[in-house]
């Protein structure tokens, strides 16, 4: 290589990694190595107004695409602004290479600094601090190849003064993709399948329940022809929310956000096989979804206690279709005692019933949350892309069925909310020619709502549709269960869709359900991303919050 800054060959060495899409606030830290990586032919750079907002588009972007996601910070500030989303990208395990600067080596003084790598730590993310310059190219190649390798955000930690030092006699760039195995999916024990195909045949009521793994490894057809086998349900993951909404024996999501239907038979089932699925305290709603059930996990890694808890009773550990795939060859012939009822042919009927039936004395101020919902999901388009927001909110938007699990998007394992309208932009530059739709809490859009205005700067076409409460709805719910004041979470219904035109875009605050259709007509012929302001009861609670609420009483 010819000697060149280093800022330059560290952007270099990006685009080698096939870094083409960046997510980036510029400061003193970051942007000659930003100028010189948004040169490279094709590039895309998204200038973002919040540090926050850059690491989660980057996580939201990195899980739409499976590549690793890249943002870019400056020292000091502006990488404590990304503590929050690095930390739900790490528990969420998804591999982020996040570019910062550090403050320089050889200043007595520099008003930006402080020790970056324990707060970067902290989050569960791994910290590269680059301070050789023969090196530093070495740093960039680990860091891709720790997030590649372990599914982990990683934050590479640039010294001001050494960027702009010469780098001399560098070998040419070997990107972290040629270093890693090239391995195929893992088979299974011959011994674990038989150890499965016996607790199969003695079960009468099963649930196969689908999650990342079996979405990644493209395992949901043989999960199905295995449910055709054995007599089985089928059910899905929140993350993976719809990928067997197709099957007229799907029940749905599992976990706390489960449809009243999927509750009866998660009862009764006394066998779950969790195909690619971690079994999180969330799945299995904490101990309370399937108590009569005996619990098998094929995964590639179990793990054996998950989040405090027992993951299964039994494990296979291997690639999820090639898993299942044997269990399916192990049945061929096979005589079983399946429950005739099990699969009812009425089943899919009754899932397109309301996810929860609850009856509300009253509901105050604003229309009920699923019927807001409902009137969303009959308006838009089923091949449209959905970001699931985290809060209260997010149990009602989660229930829109008969949308395919890759054209939807949660992330939420770290409980934070704020995440959305960034998630948003993040799918919407995966796919800039395709509908992007928003479902958030008005508490959460407003946490960053200055992104409206990158939206509008970038060109992005995002339709972003609010349930405003007027509060923060889990804590509000809390705070009148505990007999509490709970002023503390009331602000009182803004006119958001005012908001979103004083950024520049459409808006319209939605009091009239039956005028969707013409609102999504008029967004269709649009070329602008819009707000559509739902003012919802604070009132109606979802199944999850009930379950809160009562235990806390």
């Amino acid at each position: 290589m010819p000697d060149t800054k280093i800022f330059r060959a560290l952007a270099e060495a990006f685009v080698a990694e096939g870094v083409d899409t960046l997510f980036v606030l510029t400061g003193d830290g970051n942007m000659h190595w930003e100028a010189a990586i948004a040169e490279a032919p094709g590039f895309q750079s998204y200038h973002v107004r919040h540090e926050h907002a850059a690491c989660a588009m980057a996580s939201a972007y990195a899980v739409k695409t499976g590549k690793v996601g890249v943002a870019s910070v400056t020292c000091g500030p502006g990488l404590t602004q990304i503590m929050t989303a690095l930390a739900t990208a790490a528990q969420a395990r998804i591999p982020l290479v996040v570019f910062a600067g550090e403050s320089p080596l050889n200043a007595a003084w520099y008003n930006q600094h402080i020790d970056q790598a324990p707060l970067v730590l902290g989050t569960g993310a791994r910290y590269i601090e680059a301070h050789s310059a023969s090196r530093v190219l070495d740093d960039v190649r680990n860091a891709f190849l720790i997030a590649r390798r372990d599914r982990i955000p990683v934050v590479i930690g640039v010294p001001l003064d050494l960027q702009q030092q010469t780098l001399t006699n560098a070998k040419a760039y070997v990107p972290s993709q040629s270093l890693l195995p090239a391995t195929g999916p893992m088979p299974p024990h011959p011994d674990d399948v038989a150890r499965a195909l016996e607790r199969i045949k003695g079960s009468k009521r099963i649930i196969i329940l689908g999650g990342r793994g079996a979405y990644q490894s493209d395992a949901a057809a043989a999960c199905e022809t295995l449910a055709g086998l054995c007599g089985a349900l089928l059910s899905a993951t929140l993350p993976v929310r719809g990928l067997f909404d197709h099957s007229p024996y799907s029940i749905g999501i599992a976990g706390g956000f489960a449809h009243e239907v999927a509750r009866e038979y998660f009862e009764k089932a006394d066998l779950i096989i969790g195909v690619g699925a971690s079994l999180t305290h969330h799945t299995v709603d904490g101990g309370k979804l399937f108590p009569n059930a005996s619990i098998l996990q094929i995964d590639v890694e179990p793990v054996g206690i998950r989040q405090g808890r027992k993951a299964a009773d039994d494990y296979v550990r291997g690639d999820a279709t090639l898993t299942v795939q044997a269990l399916i060859d192990g049945l061929q012939g096979a005589k079983r005692q399946a429950d005739s009822a099990w699969r009812s042919p009425d089943l899919a009927a009754r899932m397109d019933g309301p996810p929860d039936s609850t009856a509300f004395a009253t509901l105050g101020a604003g229309a009920d949350p699923r019927d807001v919902v409902r009137a969303i999901d009959n308006a838009i388009p089923k091949d449209w892309e959905i970001v699931n927001a985290s809060g209260h909110c997010s149990y009602f938007s989660a229930q829109m069925r008969g949308r395919s699990a890759e054209r939807f998007l949660t992330i939420r394992e770290f409980g934070a909310i704020g995440n959305g309208l960034s998630y948003a932009i993040g799918v919407a530059a995966t796919k800039p020619d395709r509908p992007v739709v928003l479902i958030d809490g008005d508490g959460g859009f407003l946490m960053h709502a200055q992104e409206l205005e990158t939206i509008r700067r970038h060109k992005l076409k995002i339709l972003i549709c609010i349930l405003n409460d007027g509060a923060y709805g889990s804590e509000v719910h809390k705070l009148r269960a505990d007999g509490i004041n709970d002023h503390g979470a009331i602000f009182g219904r803004g006119d958001l869709g005012q908001v979103a035109r004083g950024f520049g875009l459409r808006g319209e605050v939605v009091t009239d359900l039956s005028t969707l259709p013409a609102l999504l007509a008029a967004h269709e012929k649009s070329s602008q991303s819009e707000v559509w302001d739902f003012p919802i009861s604070d009132r109606v609670t979802s199944p999850v919050m009930r379950a809160l609420v009562a235990k806390r009483k």
